[in-house]
């Protein structure tokens, strides 16, 4: 075989090793994934802790609620549009630890929400009226009784309070539900279509 042969064959040779390299993702991209099964669902089903929600959301509440205190003290203003950010917190806490995938958590985040609201209008109304009394925030909240609550909500609750808590219970809620990817929204589906999974193949 000559020289110009033998560069023929191994021109052929590169271009034939070339198509096949370039013929590998398209294999890899048409390569059908598994379908989803029964025991898919139903981890997803039994990763959810309601507990954990309630507890994290409650630990996110005192957080915040110290946190707006201690900046409202610091710029001497009341920031209610600060409830908002705690609606979004608590959905946030909530989803993460209860990883949640019904009604319940939707529900429990907006509940928390609301009574973060409120706890946090308290110890910032306490922050405020601390120096008034030459006291401390914390010996102001533990004089808090009965008699005291009916003029909270008389003279330092507003109208403007109640809205941006009832906005913080629907953003709370937006928030609750665990994000699916698309494979694990087509398990927890076959999981109900067929009697949670007992026939599901």
């Amino acid at each position: 075989m000559d020289i110009k042969a033998s560069s023929r064959v191994l021109l052929r040779i590169m271009n034939e090793e070339k198509t096949d390299v370039l013929r590998l993702p398209k294999k890899h991209a048409s390569k059908v994934r598994e379908k989803p099964t029964p025991a898919d669902a139903r981890r997803l089903i039994e990763s959810q802790s309601l507990r954990d929600a309630i507890a994290a959301g409650l630990i996110v509440i005192v957080l915040f609620s110290i946190f707006w205190a201690m900046l409202s003290s610091l710029a001497n203003r009341i920031f209610p549009w600060m409830t908002l950010l705690l609606g979004m917190l608590v959905g946030l806490a909530v989803r993460r630890a209860g990883r949640g995938l019904d009604w319940r958590f939707p529900v429990v985040a907006a509940v928390l929400a609301v009574a973060g609201s409120l706890a946090g209008n308290v110890v910032v109304a306490a922050a405020f009226t601390a120096p008034v009394l030459e006291t401390s925030t914390l010996n102001v909240l533990r004089s808090l009784t009965a008699m005291t609550w009916p003029v909270f909500f008389a003279e330092v609750l507003t109208p403007a309070d109640t809205v941006f808590a009832l906005f913080a219970a629907a953003i709370a809620a937006f928030y609750a539900n665990r994000r699916l990817k698309r494979t694990e929204v087509l398990a927890l589906r076959n999981w109900h279509k067929h009697g949670n999974g007992s026939d599901a193949e």
